[in-house]
């Protein structure tokens, strides 16, 4: 399933156009709270499809039943560019345990590059809820592989991918690279265009650039 929290008209729209104008991306700062923000927006929409339960509630004037959260999800993120998504999704599902994965494109020759993992962080995964966040899907290959890598830590009961900018091809490319149950797609966008180089057109640019500096 993909959901596409951006094909109707809300503030998720007005986020993902300041993260695109190249005058308002000058601002680093600006940049992250809007990646954040749109991380908590996500992390609302998900939370919708949790499990819940009864819970009595201890008030200073009695006490009440309220539906609170059967389990609490497993946040992952790619550094570096994931972790303004990442801050908004654990903003709000405050009580999440969280994983990591450090990975990065390693370039061949003229536009070959395969994905290299250099480091897993991650705590059981065995049937809990995974969330795993990339803030652009481009190729697909960067979420596939992390996501393959975390694998190792036990198999989530259903895994949720985020990206705010995903391509069609990189889209296409999850469909038929993950299992065809227990995951959802999400995404604030989808543009038609990559280039030979494996980047998003329109796209925004290097979001871990534009969030934290450019890189050498």
């Amino acid at each position: 399933m993909v959901i596409n929290i951006g094909s109707k008209n809300s503030v998720v729209n007005q986020f993902v156009c300041e993260l695109r104008d190249a005058s308002i991306q000058q601002d680093s700062m600006r940049f992250r709270l809007n990646m954040e923000r749109l991380g908590s927006i996500f992390a609302y929409e998900i939370s919708k499809t949790f499990e819940y339960e009864t819970k009595e509630v201890i008030t200073s004037l009695g006490t009440t039943e309220i539906q609170g959260m059967k389990s609490v999800p497993v946040l992952a993120t790619i550094l570096r560019a994931g972790l303004p998504l990442h801050q908004g999704m654990l903003n709000f599902l405050d009580q999440a345990d969280n994983a990591f994965v450090s990975a990065y494109r390693e370039h061949r020759k003229d536009d070959e590059y395969a994905i290299q993992i250099e480091y897993v962080s991650s705590p059981e995964l065995e049937k809990r809820i995974l969330v795993l966040s990339d803030p652009m899907l481009a190729t697909g290959h960067s979420m596939v592989s992390s996501f393959k890598a975390l694998l190792a830590h036990g198999k989530p009961v259903h895994t949720h991918f985020v990206s705010v900018v995903a391509s069609i091809q990189g889209v296409e490319y999850m469909k038929r690279m993950l299992p065809k149950t227990g995951t959802t797609i999400w995404v604030a966008a989808i543009d038609d265009e990559l280039t030979a180089q494996g980047y998003i057109v329109p796209g925004l640019g290097d979001a871990g650039d534009l969030a934290f500096g450019m890189k050498v």
